[in-house]
């Protein structure tokens, strides 16, 4: 079925383009690192997800993130603990269904903090989440995730269906930024894209590549070309 063109929109969020989302390292310096590598490559924004260190590992790489992304021209986001963005000077959080309460996040951070939801295969979810604070918002997994074999699929008709939500407010229409996740690669890339991706969120085809920045750079391929060989804007 086609789908009435998409209304114009302001974008809400500047999360657009690669969106780095970092592995389970301890080593500071070999993370920061791995953020510049990709970042020379064209990464437009970086996640700290660290499920696994404690809460002075996360804080201490949280800040050295901050600094490298700083000088790098790179968003960073928090997973899953607003404090912790906030302690860190952070641009934005990203919750999960169990991360806590968007509105008292966006209440905490003010209207700067960047807030991201995930959304799984749940357009409603979506809608829920902007209406509680968020600014954008992610599907997946898109594709098989080896970092999440048992991870819902969501279907990318979830990207088209997503782009056409609206934050809430009575003047300029402003859309939310849609974030996939979930088995991307840059040979799939595009298919992402093409269905309404503003950012493709990334972990271990990008930090897990031999050559980071090489990587990176391959994924920019998915904004800069379209199957035909035809140039497309860079998101």
């Amino acid at each position: 079925m086609n789908l009435p063109a998409e209304p114009a929109a302001t974008l809400a969020s500047p999360m657009r383009g690669l969106y780095g989302i970092t592995p389970e390292w301890d080593d500071t310096a070999r993370l920061v690192a791995a953020v510049e590598a990709a970042a020379r490559g064209g990464l437009r924004a970086v996640q700290l997800r660290r499920k696994e260190a404690g809460a002075a590992k996360r804080l201490e790489q949280a800040r050295a993130l901050r600094t490298a992304c700083d000088r790098l021209g790179v968003v960073l986001i928090v997973n899953d603990d607003w404090r912790l963005a906030l302690d860190a000077g952070a641009d934005g959080v990203h919750l999960g269904r169990d991360d806590g309460d968007i509105a008292q996040a966006r209440r905490a951070g003010g209207p700067a903090l960047l807030i991201g939801a995930s959304c799984y295969n749940e357009p409603e979810r979506a809608r829920a989440a902007l209406a509680a604070g968020a600014d954008h918002v992610a599907f997946g997994a898109v594709f098989d995730s080896p970092t999440k074999p048992a991870a819902v699929r969501a279907p990318l008709s979830c990207l088209a269906e997503a782009r056409r939500l609206r934050l809430p407010g009575d003047g300029q229409p402003i859309r939310p930024a849609i974030v996939a996740i979930g088995g991307i690669t840059p040979a799939n890339a595009r298919q992402a894209v093409a269905a309404g991706a503003d950012a493709l969120a990334v972990i271990t085809a990008l930090f897990g590549a031999a050559d980071i920045e090489a990587a990176a750079r391959a994924f920019g391929q998915a904004w800069t070309e379209d199957p035909g060989g035809n140039a497309t804007s860079k998101a």
